[in-house]
């Protein structure tokens, strides 16, 4: 709990206000430790992230609310570039704030760096901006909980309006991240008819 790590915190800061650096010393040793974390990077496909996407039925686990497909939100911002801009480094003074609020992203429950595998098992859909809010923290340490998937036979995140789109439009399909998702989307819907 917070208040009682405050507590640990006063009571380590109240040994070194009486020259008993040693007490204050050992105090955060036992009773609030230190824990080195490596640090791993991560780099998901696609497909990956795709999967996972239409497990959770395009539903933000954190919150419940309905994620656009990332092609959909790219089409977007390349037919309409003034009106709902991305920059390429997340620059948010150059990006719609629905990128941060829409666009979904996995997150891992326990994070790595609490313990947690960085495997399907522990991975869920989220926005960037919860995903960014959560960081390494866990859902308790947050008061989060988690909520159940959507289904994505009623919400696809505009999925197939996103494949139909670059089909009619196959001029789209040549831009580099356009393409990508394209293949990797119809990848993923013909693994899962």
């Amino acid at each position: 709990m917070v208040s009682q790590k405050a507590d640990i915190i006063a009571r380590a800061c109240a040994a070194l206000d009486v020259g008993e650096a040693d007490v204050g010393q050992e105090i955060l040793r036992t009773d609030y430790p230190f824990i080195a974390v490596a640090k791993t990077a991560r780099r998901y496909t696609e497909q990956q992230f795709l999967r996972v996407f239409y497990r959770d039925g395009f539903t933000d686990r954190y919150s419940g609310a309905k994620l656009v497909h990332p092609g959909a939100l790219r089409v977007l911002s390349v037919v309409f570039p003034g009106e709902f801009p991305v920059h390429l480094n997340w620059d948010m003074t150059q990006t719609h704030f629905a990128f941060y609020e829409l666009l979904p992203t996995i997150d891992l429950v326990v994070p790595v760096a609490r313990g947690g595998a960085d495997d399907e098992t522990n991975w869920v859909t989220t926005s960037l901006l919860r995903n960014s809010a959560k960081a390494h923290w866990t859902l308790e340490e947050l008061g989060w909980t988690l909520v159940a998937p959507g289904r994505s036979a009623e919400w696809d995140g505009l999925a197939g309006w996103f494949v139909g789109y670059l089909e009619r439009h196959p001029e789209l399909a040549l831009v580099p991240h356009l393409g990508r998702w394209l293949r990797a989307t119809t990848s993923v819907q013909a693994e899962l008819s």
